[in-house]
């Protein structure tokens, strides 16, 4: 899952930044939002976490299955949070890539500097979660272009939906990078 080093370097501030945002945004008074912020910053830091490139820092050969543990969890969790709208599908597909990164990372051979990367994955799968989140990107993006709008009741700094549309448009260009160096 690396490449270069300071695309490495960039993607870990990439990822790490917006983990820090949904920390912020988890302020909001709407319990929904703030379990969603909660859920997005863990996919932020879990990111910036698998994202250090391996010069600096070659985690230990269980770190792999703790993170894909972790981010299971986090997929049931989604999983059953579905029930309740089908806007968390995106959370459980984010959580099933995570999980599947780390379980591929875990199997790959080390190679002198770090971790295997480059054909370590399901060529299939990994086309499949390349395809969702370029379209999930490109979606995002447009939906941040302002739109005419009525006017109406100020809301608070965590609760502005584009503030978490920025937070998952910058999520999906993280996993999007992630998934292309597998």
């Amino acid at each position: 899952m690396h490449g270069p080093a300071s695309p490495g370097w960039l993607l870990v501030a990439l990822c790490a930044a917006t983990g820090a945002y949904c920390l912020l945004r988890m302020r909001s008074g709407v319990e929904e939002q703030r379990r969603a912020a909660g859920g997005e910053a863990l996919m932020g830091f879990g990111m910036a976490a698998m994202a250090v490139p391996p010069a600096v820092f070659t985690p230990p050969p269980w770190a792999w299955p703790v993170y894909a543990a972790v981010f299971g969890a986090a997929a049931l969790r989604a999983l059953w949070s579905v029930r309740t709208g089908a806007h968390h599908l995106h959370h459980l597909v984010g959580t099933g890539a995570m999980v599947y990164m780390a379980a591929m990372m875990a199997g790959a051979p080390a190679h002198g500097h770090g971790h295997g990367h480059g054909g370590s994955g399901v060529p299939l799968l990994t086309g499949a979660l390349l395809a969702y989140f370029t379209g999930y990107v490109l979606l995002a993006g447009v939906r941040l272009l302002p739109a005419a709008g009525a006017g109406g009741v100020a809301v608070a700094w965590g609760d502005r939906p584009e503030v978490a549309r920025a937070c998952r448009l910058s999520m999906g260009i993280g996993m999007l990078a992630m998934l292309l160096t597998m």
